[in-house]
């Protein structure tokens, strides 16, 4: 049994070796999970740990084995909003298992958590890690929120269906955008568009509405940029009002070529039953070979409850391809 102990990590303050090494354990840990996956690239891994958007905030710790990270565990929360909780991640190193670092991890989270006077802890776990499953419930945390991630094979969507999808009447008040940089005129409109995320299925987890702001979304843009990806993102607009009512983004890397990840989708409650999702999705498939060139498949994440984005989801092709599940640790 390692006695190796958590210790306080600051990516910030610490020295780009040691960052370095933190990203080549997740690299590690991504590459047991999903072999078959493109690996991830370590130094954009690095870079993406001293990443912090406005009003949120994260702390780090590390488990060191002289200059070698064997685990990371990470608590990300808002200081705005939702003050009772925060999420986190943690990872062990494939080769340092069943040693106990895991449970060390997590209690040094959960102290943390209690210093900073928050009682909800949340967090995933993916089928292809299946040791999550297992180590959340021995936690004793709740399932919430079942997931299903499923995987859209380019070149088996049909063109028929897409130019039934983009096939919108004629005199309508909807005008579709496609952006790869989000104007400036837009943005206050659009942060208020990706609040309708609100909607979305949460399970029973107990959180307030989040907001965003439009000093986020340029947040979320320079570390898209930095961290060597691209992001297409598709707007509908209420042309009577200038109301943004439906959005939906997609995110893809040279490096990583074959594979595109779908974000959020949302249609604002008002406007559906118009087809507006099927438009956004079929639209930004349409895009993909000038925007993603080399793309062979897009993966998307919904959840189980959520029908009406599944149903658009399956029709276009997208088959299961692993299921995630949401926890959530009531510390008392």
């Amino acid at each position: 049994m390692l006695t190796l102990t958590p210790t306080a990590f600051d990516p910030k303050t610490e020295t780009p070796e040691r960052r370095l090494a933190v990203a080549e354990m997740m690299c590690a840990a991504f590459a047991a999970a999903y072999p078959a996956d493109p690996p991830l690239i370590a130094g954009r891994e690095a870079h993406g740990l001293i990443q912090e958007t406005p009003g949120e905030c994260s702390e780090h710790v590390v488990v060191w084995d002289g200059s070698r990270a064997l685990a990371w565990g990470m608590l990300h929360y808002s200081l705005n909003e939702n003050l009772h909780l925060v999420h986190a991640r943690l990872i062990v190193h494939p080769d340092a298992r069943r040693r106990g670092l895991g449970r060390e991890v997590a209690r040094t989270l959960q102290a943390r958590t209690r210093a900073l006077g928050r009682d909800l802890v949340t967090f995933m776990t993916a089928e292809r890690a299946p040791a999550g499953e297992p180590f959340a419930r021995t936690l004793g945390a709740q399932a919430t929120l079942p997931m299903r991630r499923s995987q859209l094979v380019l070149e088996d969507v049909s063109a028929e269906l897409l130019r039934a999808w983009t096939t919108r009447p004629g005199q309508e008040p909807y005008a579709l955008h496609l952006w790869e940089e989000l104007p400036e005129e837009y943005l206050e409109r659009l942060a208020d568009m990706v609040m309708v995320m609100n909607t979305a299925p949460r399970g029973d987890i107990e959180m307030d509405d989040w907001t965003v702001t439009p000093e986020m979304l340029r947040s979320w843009e320079q570390q898209i940029v930095e961290a060597g990806e691209k992001r297409l993102t598709a707007v509908i607009e209420d042309t009577r009002s200038g109301e943004l009512v439906g959005f939906s983004d997609v995110f893809w890397s040279p490096e990583r070529a074959p594979l595109v990840f779908q974000g959020g989708t949302a249609v604002r409650p008002s406007a559906r039953g118009h087809g507006l999702g099927k438009w956004l999705k079929a639209a930004v498939l349409l895009r993909l070979p000038e925007f993603a060139p080399g793309a062979q498949f897009v993966r998307t994440s919904n959840a189980e409850e959520n029908a009406a984005m599944l149903g658009i989801n399956v029709a276009l092709g997208f088959a299961p391809w692993d299921s995630q599940t949401e926890w959530k640790l009531h510390l008392t």
